[in-house]
């Protein structure tokens, strides 16, 4: 089965006070030590997977570099790193290949080197097109650069953009979102992602708002009620402008979807490098379901070499995934499906999992195929810790793909 590949760049022109990803601003003498390392990593692939105990695939359908900002790199740079996937993996010849841009990010060297990599696919960290917003939480970029870059990618033939949207921004009310909607339609996108913002201990604005501080404008941040308002006006918009919801935090126009974050929801194989990136691999060990391994978060423990973690998935922990997983997607799991791939006493355990999200509101069935209700897709994880059994090793902590939280990347 094809891999999708996934490359971080940790590097960012400022670090967003909601930020928490292992990202940063670092010098650009730190730029090439870590193109140098990844490229390393790319071509020590099959031995990395080997020690972790994972069947190793050199083809590849799908490949993203996320972050952090992949356009904070030197052309040339960002350019070395496709040259090592291309050297290492079998790229399909109609693979889905993204990158990541901060709006302003894309000088005309940049856009050229996207197009000669093959680049068919950008997502645009908008966050808001209010640009008090943006500026409250440290993003550089304002509502023109957004219409400028936007602009630029259709001009120089790459069409499939992806807008991400936060709903619960300081000083965020009802109209500015209605702003930002209204702008994120005009543009006609073909896929929108909209996040509810994170409150965590690994965000300096989370950690604000945790102490009840008002730095980095936290008491301005609207409260729970209103984001979720926010998300569900946004639902509702998209889909009446023919970007229907098919994730809990993505709308495409039909066929837009996301090939690469589609893996992770459904479980396919993918292999992450760099800073924090995680892998799963279909497991050598007949005895277990898959592997799941990742590299430091930690830019100085990632260029010393130092190990990520590795963690076998027992067929009752993929059993887990697969529920929680799936149930992202609107389309819901087909219970058929998954007790032939698990076996029908595998789902059995389960079943009382499925009926209490069913009797609070939070899932629906329809024959076969049980999915999350509107009111479930705004409490999700309470849906999902359901399915996890205590006495299974975890993932690893921030496993992309596989946390509770809305976003991927």
């Amino acid at each position: 089965m094809p891999l999708g590949l996934y490359i971080s760049v940790p590097f960012c022109r400022s670090k967003c006070s909601y930020c928490n990803f292992a990202s940063g601003v670092f010098s650009r003498e730190r730029f090439e030590q870590y193109v140098e390392r990844v490229c390393a990593d790319l071509a020590g692939a099959a031995e990395t997977a080997e020690r972790a105990g994972g069947h190793f695939e050199r083809a590849a359908d799908s490949l993203y570099l996320g972050g952090g900002t992949p356009t904070a790199l030197a052309p040339e740079q960002l350019e070395r790193l496709f040259a090592a996937v291309r050297r290492n993996f079998t790229l399909a010849a109609d693979a889905e290949i993204t990158v990541e841009c901060a709006p302003g990010s894309l000088s005309p060297a940049m856009l050229d080197t996207l197009v000669r990599s093959s680049v068919n696919r950008v997502s645009l960290g908008v966050q808001s097109f209010v640009d008090a917003e943006a500026a409250a939480v440290g993003r550089l970029h304002t509502r023109a650069a957004v219409l400028d870059d936007v602009a630029c990618l259709r001009g120089a033939g790459i069409p499939n953009l992806n807008l991400d949207l936060i709903a619960g921004l300081p000083h965020q009310t009802p109209e500015s979102w209605e702003c930002s909607l209204d702008e994120a339609i005009a543009l006609g996108a073909p896929h929108v992602s909209v996040y509810m913002l994170e409150v965590d201990e690994d965000s300096r604005l989370g950690r604000e708002l945790i102490a009840g501080g008002t730095r980095y404008h936290a008491h301005f941040v609207p409260n729970d009620d209103v984001t979720a308002d926010f998300y569900l006006r946004a639902c509702g918009r998209l889909e009446t402008a023919g970007i229907p919801q098919y994730e809990i935090s993505n709308f495409a126009r039909p066929g837009a979807e996301s090939r690469h974050n589609l893996k992770y929801w459904t479980r396919r194989p993918y292999l992450g490098f760099g800073v924090d990136a995680h892998s799963m691999l279909p497991a050598l060990d007949p005895a277990l379901a898959a592997v799941r391994f990742s590299t430091p978060d930690s830019l100085d423990d990632y260029l010393a070499g130092k190990s990520g973690s590795v963690v076998a998935v027992s067929p009752q922990s993929a059993l887990e995934e697969s529920l929680f997983l799936g149930l992202r997607l609107n389309r819901g799991l087909d219970l058929e499906e998954v007790a032939a791939r698990w076996g029908a006493a595998a789902l059995e355990s389960a079943r009382p999992a499925i009926l209490r999200s069913e009797e609070t509101g939070l899932l629906e069935q329809e024959g076969n195929r049980i999915r999350l209700t509107s009111r479930g897709r705004l409490l999700s994880n309470e849906v999902f810790a359901g399915f996890l059994s205590s006495s299974e090793p975890r993932s690893p902590s921030r496993p992309t793909g596989v946390e509770l939280s809305t976003k991927i990347h």
